[in-house]
């Protein structure tokens, strides 16, 4: 009996063995078709053998659970480098799946509670308010590994905070300093976070290592971003203590690396610890990925963060009965900022998971928004791909995604076939398409910077692929195109944020086409922590260059593509992230291990196309059907075959810690002559890129010049012309002569300045007298309404014009009427003589909107146009002005080539005399406006 257990444990294990091997080798077989030429055993390494990424140890895992019936820990992804470290972890893993999905609902949370008063300008004294409004109330459910959850309420975030900073502080942390803070998502990660505020000190976060063998590795990568921050300390896991000798060689200031467990030992006797800290001083520095260089520590201050915090609350509709559930890992801003740092200002409770969990099981994801009836929640777009590919049918059984009414899609490049997808899978739980909601952000700009409005499904523009590439002009496609080009619209600036597009000369390009997308807000950063040179970089004239290129349509912004990342080839752009995509799902490519970049040959100084993909050793037939294949897929994309294909060995192509492609550092690496050489000879490459290179430089100088020659042209014009219209009217005695000039004038500017301008509806002004009510877009709306509208009629203007000579005189002699914006008093005596005017049966002009502004969309109206209507009895007639923006925006003077459209709608005829009346007219004109003018409503 005694020999017969250790026989059948021996045999379990040698089947386990078996079957591990099993799916390891299918797996292999099926990332790389063809045959491995080393055998694979229990001791095969993972990544270097194999050629495992993280996602392909995810695969492995789920394969072997299912295989197996076992349900492995989630620290099993961070410890196994072989299959037999894999088979240890099955024989000391329980039985059956994971029981967190049969979890019971949790209680709902207390009721809504009031946000903090706007005296709460720091992260800490919000916190601060919170818990003393509401103590108890739940802030953070943390699910554990084992599904599990442990609550974290206001009271408890504060106390356990204030501990962190008594420990700190007594460790010689002085205010101002910078703290890394380097753990998993945990309990202790939000305490520390809080804890280094509290002690006055600037949080730094870091990505902690996905396996415990990459920690010397990960650390020297580090090395380099906290000497940069200057780090007095760093707060990390225990099993980096051993390296904290290395990190103090290469980081000048670091004295202290301590870990969460030692942080509790020496606070045992805890009090306050409240530096003054303002709403100015810095709250987080946030170092980018790297995916388009090196490292930069965005500097984001508290009055940063709670700007877009609350901006972007406002455009969600953010409040306290809504529920967050978040896997986003905390060192990225999307989970820092937008997940945790958004929920507890709007006191939203966050269940939280490791983004191991996510990646381990994505099952788990939706199954927390089912449990807690989450109302928000969100991913980057690999995300919702990775639940389409890994959840299985059998796994969602009684999942209910009703509640979900957000589910934010951002931090990368969204692809219209992933949502497309995702809702057509997750339509039958409840997920509905309009909760899919594609937004733009960065960390320069806190986190958020563009949302769409509430409750709009996903638009996807298909446009010109052969326009687009050649000449920047996102132009709709034809219905029958089937090689359209596809985007998605990331929205609208939040309120108080506005996005302009520039081209290489700096000035602002028109809707529909392509330039580099710069922002400003409040939430924008002052620059980059201790890197002058690249601070100076991001600034252009007061604002920020986001490094993305985008188009705006109908207020939209599309975002296509990287600044840097954009090749330039032959006059044609193009653009990688499309071409890797179709490249990686070639058999054989090793998927999301591609990278397309430009480089410069130094011979002809012009921009060559190269891919580098991945592949697993591969016999020469095979790498040059590869070869062949990838040149055909580049052809059919982008129009050009590619001057250099490298086929690399696994973990070639550089990635961010969140799988981010680098091309740029990829591209230098290829520079510096560490990969094949060429495909092509050097001479062919040379006679090549000479030709091709040359008419792009001339077609990029000559639109360049032929904006700028225009633009003193059409201002040539004006000046021309302008003068002698004032006289003109200031000497005829009548508005009617005067008009009839203006108009002739305007009728010759148009022509000479070839702007075209198409009018649709003349015949629906009345005969008699009415009130005009346009929207109003750039300085040139009143020049096109006096050039299309007959007879007499006067604009209705805002009284600072007549304190102004020049405006006085222009405005009275075509009898012109003002009103008072600011003074009470005068303003209602100015609406009731505009009314009077109305009903004497004057043609009255107004732009309701009262101002224009350059960032597109429909303002608030103002009553007046209205008001003047009913009481007068007199038809309202909407008109819609569309394309004068493009052409001249708010504070800019540099005008552009472009077509202006006209419409002019049905009159409406008020149904009385009375505020109600006034208000239905608004609405009705302004809902005729709305419908035309293609842009959003900003009301």
């Amino acid at each position: 009996m005694s020999r017969g257990k250790p026989e059948n444990e021996a045999s379990r294990s040698n089947d386990a063995g078996a079957k591990i091997l099993d799916v390891t080798r299918r797996l292999v077989a099926e990332l790389h078709p063809q045959p491995v030429a080393r055998e694979i055993t229990l001791d095969s390494l993972l990544d270097r053998e194999l050629g495992f990424d993280s996602l392909s140890r995810v695969e492995l895992l789920a394969r072997t659970e299912r295989a197996l019936d076992v349900s492995l820990p989630e620290r099993t992804l961070a410890t196994v480098e072989t299959p037999r470290d894999l088979l240890r972890a099955v024989q000391a893993a329980r039985p059956g799946l994971p029981p967190s999905i049969a979890a019971p609902h949790p209680p709902p949370p207390p009721g809504a509670t009031e946000l903090p008063p706007p005296e709460a300008n720091t992260l800490l004294a919000v916190l601060d308010w919170h818990a003393r409004a509401h103590p108890a109330r739940p802030h953070i459910h943390l699910i554990t590994e084992t599904g599990e959850e442990e609550e974290i309420s206001y009271a408890m975030l504060q106390r356990r905070a204030n501990a962190v900073a008594v420990a700190l502080r007594e460790r010689g942390l002085l205010p101002g300093q910078t703290v890394a803070i380097m753990l998993p998502t945990s309990r202790e990660y939000f305490f520390s976070f809080y804890g280094v505020l509290r002690a006055g000190g600037i949080p730094v976060p870091i990505y902690p290592p996905m396996r415990v063998s990459q920690i010397e590795e990960h650390l020297r990568r580090h090395a380099r971003i906290l000497d940069n921050a200057r780090a007095a300390m760093l707060i990390t896991i225990a099993e980096a203590k051993p390296f904290a000798r290395l990190l103090r060689l290469h980081v000048e200031g670091l004295h202290t690396v301590i870990t969460p467990e030692e942080i509790v030992e020496s606070a045992a006797s805890a009090g306050q610890v409240a530096p003054p800290v303002q709403a100015q001083d810095i709250a987080l520095l946030q170092y980018t990925s790297g995916s388009t260089g090196n490292p930069k520590g965005v500097i984001l201050t508290h009055a940063n963060l709670l700007a877009n915090i609350r901006t972007m609350g406002e455009a969600i509709g953010a409040n306290p009965s809504d529920v967050f559930v978040s896997w986003m890992p905390l060192y990225h801003d999307m989970g820092l900022i937008g997940a945790w740092l958004g929920s507890l200002y709007y006191a939203v409770p966050l269940a939280v998971m490791s983004p191991l969990t996510f990646l381990t099981r994505p099952e788990r994801w939706l199954w927390a928004i089912h449990r807690h009836r989450a109302t928000l929640s969100g991913a980057p777009n690999f995300g919702y791909e990775l639940c389409l590919r890994r959840i299985q049918d059998r796994d969602l059984e009684g999942l209910d995604l009703s509640s979900w009414r957000t589910a934010f899609n951002g931090a990368e490049p969204v692809s219209p076939d992933t949502i497309e997808r995702f809702h057509e899978r997750f339509a039958r739980y409840g997920f509905r398409r309009e909760t899919m909601y594609p937004v733009y952000g960065l960390a320069e700009s806190s986190v958020g910077l563009a949302f769409p409005p509430r409750g709009r499904a996903p638009l996807i523009d298909r446009v010109s692929r052969e326009t687009f590439m050649r000449d920047g002009r996102a132009l709709p496609a034809a219905a029958d195109d089937a090689n359209a080009l596809r985007f998605v619209a990331c929205g609208q600036p939040l309120p108080g944020h506005a996005i302009r597009l520039v081209d290489s000369t700096g000035y602002e390009v028109g809707e529909r086409e392509e330039g580099r997308l710069e922002f400003q807000g409040p939430s924008t950063t002052s620059g980059y922590f201790r890197n002058p040179e690249e601070t100076r970089r991001l600034f252009h004239d007061g604002w920020l260059d986001s490094g993305d290129l985008a188009y705006l349509a109908g207020g939209d912004v599309y975002i296509t593509g990287r600044v840097k990342d954009v090749i330039i080839r032959a006059g044609r752009n193009i653009y990688p992230h499309e071409l890797e995509e179709a490249i990686g799902n070639l058999p054989g490519i090793r998927k999301g291990c591609v990278a397309v970049f430009g480089s410069v040959d130094r011979a002809t100084a012009t921009e060559k196309l190269v891919v580098l993909a991945e592949i697993h050793e591969m016999e020469k037939d095979a790498r040059e059907r590869l070869q062949t294949a990838i040149t055909a897929l580049a052809v059919d994309l982008a129009g050009a075959a590619p001057d250099d294909v490298v086929l690399a060995p696994p973990h070639t192509v550089l990635k961010t810690s969140s799988g981010k492609v680098r091309r740029a550092a990829s591209r230098q690496l290829y520079e510096r002559g560490r990969l094949t050489t060429p495909t092509r000879p050097a001479w062919q490459q040379i006679l090549y890129l000479a030709w091709t290179g040359v008419a792009p430089q001339l077609r990029r100088l000559a639109r360049a010049a032929g904006a700028l020659l225009y633009a003193i042209y059409a201002w040539m014009l004006f000046w021309i012309l302008a003068p002698l219209v004032w006289l003109a009217v200031a000497v005829l005695p009548r508005p009617a002569a005067s008009l009839a000039v203006i108009r002739a004038a305007a009728k010759l500017l148009r022509r000479l300045s070839r702007v075209s301008l198409h009018v649709q509806g003349l015949d629906q002004l009345p005969r008699g007298p009415c009130v005009i009510a346009a929207n109003h877009a750039s300085y040139l709306d009143g020049i096109i309404l006096t050039a299309v509208l007959p007879g007499v009629f006067s604009f209705v203007a805002k009284r600072e014009f007549a304190v102004r000579f020049i405006a006085r005189v222009f405005l009275r002699h075509i009898g012109a009427e003002f009103v008072e914006r600011f003074e009470l008093a005068r303003g209602v005596e100015d609406a009731r003589q505009v009314a009077r005017a109305a009903r004497r049966g004057k043609t009255l002009v107004f732009f309701p909107e009262g101002t224009f502004t350059r960032t597109p969309g429909l303002l608030p109206f103002h009553m007046g146009a209205f008001v003047a209507a009913a009481e007068a009895g007199v038809p309202l007639v909407p008109v819609t002005i569309r394309g004068t923006r493009s052409i001249l925006r708010s504070d800019q003077w540099f005008p552009r080539r472009g077509t202006i459209s006209v419409i002019i709608g049905a009159p409406l005829t008020p149904e009385g005399a009375d505020w109600s009346a006034a208000i239905k007219l608004r609405d009705a004109a302004r809902a005729e406006i709305l419908r035309h003018c293609g842009e959003p409503d900003l009301s």
